[in-house]
């Protein structure tokens, strides 16, 4: 049942990863045909999360609830006999989380089963990089369970780099198709489910899209991506769990069209002042038809204090304006056709801000060779609707 901000999450483990300073050339040398490790990495974080606008009670209540999460990640790459590189990556996630908003599914109960969940998402990745050519194709299939939700993923991805090797074109398809279980409201349940309250049905509800971007080496200090994504959804949009308070007093479960169309576009621009110096910026403007568009900017730069020790601050700004079908506590009308309580998608503004330190000792992470990268990254998160959240994580890359 954890649909609530989380995405604060993916923003901060993910955020503006720098592009290579140089450019590759394409090396035709022979190489080895076996399997061999490329690294393995290692990710610990605990979020925390805090706010009065649950969407389990109608867009007022706690919205508090704590989540570990741990990530593993192994590559796997090899040569084959035409000196392509078979890149193998496979990826293990575990989160547990407990939520003081989702225990209220039901009202009346101190500790329900809903008060915590633990969601499993394994994945694996292949690419085949033809460094000759400067391309790569590849694809993967992913997955996520957790109590009320089951998802399966599949992408396929390429790439082009042009004849200077100083831009690429790359884009991918994706497709996600979900299964959510209709955990009603105790109070709201009828049938099977209100005598036993274990009898669930579910609805489907699928993702499909792409991703281009084109990347641009400039000059040596300067680098620059266009990014554009189109998504559609289709199916149970909404969550069952999610109530809605009428202005006459009566109840539902949220109500949200059955299908919605994204529409992001980005820019990023990463900048090299020097040896000891990164900036690197980013820009996206989000588009769908339910009426929600949004801003988003964010700058974060690199400092190196020394070859083995850097610092990386960040800070992030959002906006968005509200669907059309939102309104809070007892402002829904009756007549109303579709209806949602959830300040996610209310009008609000956001920052994020945080800042990290990375070591790369010659000699490994505290003496040990195979540990060659330790990160530690820490993020606060606040809405001007008064949600507020932390984050921070720990990054052991292994090679």
């Amino acid at each position: 049942m954890k649909r609530l901000s989380l995405s604060v999450i993916g923003l901060y483990l993910g955020i503006l990863a720098a592009f290579s300073q140089t450019q590759k050339l394409p090396d035709t040398a022979y190489k080895p045909r076996k399997l061999e490790l490329e690294e393995a990495n290692f990710v610990s974080s605990y979020y925390s999360q805090h706010g009065n606008n649950s969407a389990v009670t109608g867009g007022i209540g706690t919205e508090k609830l704590n989540d570990f999460s741990n990530t593993f990640e192994l590559k796997l790459h090899r040569w084959d006999k035409k000196n392509r590189k078979h890149t193998y990556d496979f990826e293990l996630g575990i989160d547990h989380y407990t939520s003081a908003s989702s225990d209220l599914v039901d009202l009346k109960a101190n500790s329900s089963a809903s008060h915590a969940d633990t969601r499993f998402y394994p994945s694996a990745n292949l690419t085949i990089e033809n460094e000759q050519k400067g391309s790569s194709f590849g694809g993967g299939l992913s997955t996520s369970y957790e109590f009320d939700y089951f998802s399966l993923g599949g992408t396929i991805n390429f790439a082009q780099k042009t004849r200077n090797r100083s831009g690429e074109f790359s884009g991918k398809l994706f497709g996600y198709l979900d299964n959510v279980k209709l955990v009603y409201p105790t109070e709201l349940r009828t049938g099977n489910q209100a005598q036993r309250g274990d009898e669930y049905g579910s609805a489907a509800r699928n993702t499909f899209g792409a991703s281009l971007s084109y990347s641009q080496i400039v000059n040596q200090r300067l680098q620059l991506a266009f990014l554009l994504d189109l998504i559609h959804q289709d199916g149970y949009l909404g969550l069952p769990f999610h109530r809605v308070y009428f202005t006459n007093g009566t109840e539902k479960v949220e109500n949200l069209p059955a299908s919605r169309l994204k529409i992001p576009v980005g820019f990023r621009a990463n900048y090299f002042l020097g040896d000891f110096l990164v900036l690197r910026a980013y820009y996206r403007y989000y588009k769908d038809d339910w009426g929600l568009s949004a801003h988003t900017a964010s700058l974060e730069t690199s400092v190196k204090f020394s070859p083995f020790l850097s610092c990386t601050p960040f800070y992030r700004y959002y906006a968005q304006t509200a669907v059309e079908y939102f309104a809070g506590y007892q402002l829904h009308k009756t007549t109303d056709t579709y209806y949602t309580s959830n300040y996610d998608l209310s009008a609000f503004s956001s920052s994020f801000y945080g800042a990290g330190i990375r070591l790369t000792p010659p000699k490994g992470v505290f003496g040990v060779e195979k540990i060659n990268m330790l990160e530690l990254r820490y993020g606060h998160y606040s809405r001007t609707n008064g949600m507020n959240s932390d984050i921070v994580s720990l990054n052991l890359r292994f090679r």
